[in-house]
């Protein structure tokens, strides 16, 4: 049987293509692999200008993948589980006493000091089913408390963060309703608490060195900056280019930060990001090294939201019509479009890459770009590439 279709595969290259034709972007990338096939088109190149305007862009090249971390910090969090260090259903606060006795806001909206004791413990299931209490609170600066002390917590070290993220009360109770993002971070803090490592380096040695994982990490060293691409805001200048937002040699990963996010903290390649979808996909094994059992992944990539969690939560009203949510990743519950099937997993992030992973086309596909909210849900970009992708499979 076939992977990818010769004739209908140069279609991804023209997506591609056309961002940076138009200057959207500099270059961009695709990651496919299918049925032992792997396929990539690359265009362009690392940046508009300078030495990056004359490096191509390529699955080794470096990217921000910011919210593509969150389920690699899932993974290592399920490692911290099977070896027993770790229960799902245990409070957090055993290992984060910041946490051990939250409070939870009487309204959303309403003052920090009006408050009432949480129902429950926070678990680390809360934490990777994004269903702590807390979480991201769209409001304008000014006009929601909880929201403006959230955006003040900063990027200290971990148990600095923890504990100003503890002096704050949650915004609901735990278990009642999705919020993106700050489990995520948590859950970091927990590993880091668990192994007595830094979060980084329980990352590193339960996660990305056994999957050959090199290029991805929290910063990008000297030697790796000329594959490192330079990342561009939504907006532009008065050139028609977009701004840039972040350089490789003095930007915010050039150097090893304070705050080892999961949320978003990761660089990583094209190469490196399939090796991590390929092991879930392969039940928690990849090129005969086995991080996490099938069990396990079957576990991170089923949908654990409740319909009254989903109708009260999302990024709109009806988010979740179409959509769940695993251990740090998106599940797909509804088709309504030439892309994923029911049942595939992934996400995307801030600057503009995306990856899912489709089990019943045994597919997985890593698109690699770096401009904000390029390739968000919604976007024309999102549906044009993987439309692309899916009318290229081969039966």
């Amino acid at each position: 049987m076939g992977a990818f279709s010769a004739s209908r595969l140069p279609r991804v290259r023209a997506v591609l293509a056309r961002l940076v034709d138009t200057g959207t972007v500099p270059g961009a990338a695709a990651v496919l692999a299918r049925r032992g096939r792997v396929h990539v088109e690359s265009v362009g190149h690392l940046a508009h200008d300078g030495p990056g305007a004359g490096a191509a862009m390529t699955a080794e090249s470096v990217v921000r993948i910011a919210s593509m971390t969150k389920p690699v910090v899932a993974a290592c969090a399920m490692t911290l589980v099977e070896d027993g260090t770790l229960r799902l259903d245990d409070p957090v606060g055993d290992l984060l006493p910041e946490l051990a006795e939250p409070r939870v806001l009487v309204r959303p909206d309403g003052p920090l000091d009006d408050t009432v004791p949480a129902h429950r413990p926070i678990t680390l299931r809360d934490l990777l089913t994004f269903t702590l209490g807390t979480g991201m609170v769209p409001a304008e600066p000014g006009t929601v408390p909880i929201a403006d002390a959230l955006d003040g917590l900063g990027e200290p070290a971990l148990d600095e963060w923890v504990a100003r993220l503890g002096r704050l009360p949650l915004v609901h109770q735990p278990g009642e309703r999705w919020m993106y993002d700050t489990g995520a971070d948590v859950t970091g803090a927990l590993v880091a608490r668990a192994t007595g490592r830094t979060f980084g380096e329980a990352l590193r040695e339960r996660v990305l060195d056994p999957l050959g994982m090199a290029d991805t990490g929290f910063s990008v060293p000297p030697e790796s900056r000329s594959r490192f691409a330079t990342a561009y805001g939504r907006g532009e200048g008065t050139d028609g280019r977009p701004v840039v937002a972040d350089t490789p040699e003095d930007g915010e990963w050039s150097t090893p930060p304070a705050f080892e996010g999961g949320g978003g903290g990761l660089v990583s390649t094209g190469a490196d990001f399939l090796a991590f979808a390929s092991a879930l996909l392969a039940g928690g094994t990849h090129e005969g090294t086995r991080i996490l059992s099938r069990p396990s992944v079957t576990l991170m990539t089923s949908d654990h939201l409740t319909p009254e969690q989903k109708a009260v939560s999302g990024f709109w009203p009806g988010y979740f019509a179409t959509t769940g949510w695993g251990f740090g990743t998106g599940i797909v519950t509804r088709r309504t479009e030439i892309g994923p099937s029911v049942g595939s997993y992934g996400w995307n992030g801030l600057w503009g890459t995306a990856w899912y992973t489709d089990p019943s086309e045994d597919l997985v596909a890593v698109l690699l770009l770096q401009r904000a909210h390029l390739g968000s849900p919604g976007t024309p970009l999102r549906q044009d590439f993987w439309t692309a992708v899916y009318q290229a499979l081969e039966d």
